[in-house]
This record gives C-alpha cells, structure tokens and sequence, in this order.
C-alpha cells in the first residue's frame, strides 16, 4: 500500500511486520463479517480521533466515569453508542463492566458488531503505537472498499465465561483451531465470535510479540533482543496500562 510506508524508520524493520501492517490495512478496508468497508474506516479514524477528546480526558479524571456529564468529540459518521464504545476503550479501559456492555447493546449494538468493532479498534491502535514508538506520524487510513457484509456468525459459539458468545476450545474445528484450539487461551479467544477479525488481529500481534509456537520455547531468541529482555517490556508495558490478566 502507497500509504504505508516505512522508508523513513529510524531503524530497520523486520519485512514481516511491514507486511503484516499492511495486510491489516486491507483488512480493516474490506467488508467485514457485520460491517462495511466504510464503516470499518470509520470505527478506524473514530479510534484514533478518540485519543484527543476533552470529555474522555475529563471523564477519566473522575471518581467514576459517570460521575461526569458532557459529550464527546467526534467526527460524526457513527451511531452514538458505537462512538461512545469506541472512546471508552481507547480512553479509559480499566474501567469497562458488564453493566456499560450490557447498556452497549442495549443501545443498538449487537454483541457481533460489538466484537468486530473492538477488533478494528485493537488492530489500529497496535499499528499506531508502533509507529509513535519508532518516531513516525499515523499511517493515512485506507480507502474503503466497497462490497457487502458475510453477516456469518459461527453456529458452534455460545455463551461462556467472556461478556461475548465465544468459540469454547472443544468446538473449534479447521482453520479456527490454529487459534482457538484445545491450548487457546481466553485472550485469543475473545474475539473468535467474529473469526476472520480475530484470525487477523492475532496473527498481528504475534509479529510483534511471538507466533503461538514459540511462547512457551524460552531457549529460543528469534528477535534483535533475548526472550528475557521482551518479557521485562511486556511486563512493564502491562503494568503501565493496568492489563492484569
């Protein structure tokens, strides 16, 4: 893709994350399971437009994120409950309950649409935060493409311990079982209720992270930096945000 480029990095990087950066770009660009190309960018530039509104910044610095009234700044192409879903996670996600997700599909939201809208929000962030990192500016978001919807929802998910239908381990079969097999665990399989988004953003997160195979292999230094030196960022980096799982 023209628009994602890595020509002027400070540093070399690995052909496989630019590759994969720009496989995430067209998939968020696609149509997915339960949203348009159109909508998919948007929930895109809604995710990054979130990071710079003054209520969200007010809201977080109060006792309860109730506590605080006002509305948000947005860019105006999505429905307000997706807006104010997307803003909450970007924002202020340690304090997210099954009570706000209960109130978000109250408000219109299908726990599908719910789903694959995290997963676009998830997979932006990745790719912006590694571009702040290395002292870059945001990639321009893609161009959407148009087509419509599969609206194809996994017959074997069902209700679990998550907040969301998921696939449980015992029922993923073919290609599902690469990431929601028998060793999945929750984190991968949180957003397996809408499978080509998960199968996506899981594949981005091991570019940056491990691949599956090689999490629990701790002889093994596939990267510039040793197993020991990833985990101490990992560690760090999930204290900062607050990731207690």
């Amino acid at each position: 893709m023209a628009g994602l480029l890595y020509d002027s990095a400070p540093a070399v990087i690995r052909d496989e994350l630019i590759s994969r950066h720009r496989r995430t770009w067209r998939h968020i660009a696609s149509p997915g399971t339960w949203l348009t190309g159109e909508k998919r960018v948007a929930v895109a530039a809604e995710t990054r437009h979130a990071r710079s509104c003054a209520f969200c910044r007010t809201r977080k610095g109060g006792l309860s994120p109730y506590a605080v009234e006002g509305t948000h700044d947005h860019l105006g192409y999505l429905p307000e409950v997706t807006i104010d879903m997307i803003h909450r996670i970007v924002t202020d996600p340690a304090r997210l309950s099954r009570d706000w997700f209960r109130a978000c599909l109250d408000g219109g939201l299908s726990e599908e649409e719910y789903v694959e809208t995290l997963a676009i929000v998830a997979s932006v962030t990745v790719i912006d935060t590694f571009t702040r990192a290395i002292g870059l500016a945001p990639h321009p978001l893609p161009e959407a493409k148009t087509g419509t919807p599969s609206k194809e929802r996994p017959a074997r998910a069902s209700q679990g311990a998550a907040w969301v239908s998921w696939i449980d381990k015992a029922d993923a079969v073919d290609d599902d079982l690469r990431t929601f097999g028998p060793k999945a665990t929750n984190v991968r399989r949180a957003l397996s209720l809408v499978p080509s988004d998960a199968h996506n953003y899981m594949d981005l997160m091991a570019v940056h992270y491990l691949p599956e195979e090689e999490k629990n292999d701790f002889d093994r230094d596939t990267r510039a930096i040793d197993r020991q030196q990833i985990e101490l960022i990992a560690g760090r980096v999930s204290a900062i945000n607050q990731c207690v799982y």
